[in-house]
């Protein structure tokens, strides 16, 4: 994983994923995800998990920060930074949803064991996901 990527601002994406972490919804697993996007644009949306008593209908942080940034109009995304308890990584669905809008996209993993401080360790969505499905939009 590539540590070296650079990201000018990326405390205030880390704060926004941290914060609203604190708003999941998580009876069941007691798992906390915050997740916060970054625009081309340098807006910030974010989302945390909301599970339900039915666990296929749970959404992940990840997929919530990313639709409340579409339903506001912005579908160009730079960066997403992804903050729970241990070590982050985005799941498969997540990785597949987060590649419709960008394959490429910059995704900081930041353990909230570490100070605020602490930059979160940086991959690119391509890393995690080689070979997305893809269809022609054409």
């Amino acid at each position: 994983m590539n540590l070296d990527i650079e990201l000018p601002g990326w405390l205030e994406l880390q704060s926004a994923a941290r914060e609203v972490r604190e708003n999941a919804w998580s009876p069941y697993s007691n798992f906390r995800v915050g997740a916060a996007v970054l625009t081309s644009d340098g807006r910030i949306f974010s989302g945390c998990n909301v599970e339900n008593a039915s666990y296929g209908l749970t959404i992940c942080a990840e997929r919530v920060a990313v639709c409340s940034a579409v339903a506001q109009g912005f579908t160009n995304f730079i960066a997403i930074c992804i903050s729970l308890n241990g070590t982050p990584v985005p799941c498969g669905a997540c990785r597949q949803f987060l590649a419709e809008f960008c394959e490429d996209l910059l995704i900081l993993l930041d353990d909230v064991n570490h100070p605020p401080e602490t930059p979160p360790e940086r991959v690119r969505l391509s890393e995690l996901l080689p070979r997305a499905f893809r269809l022609d939009r054409e």
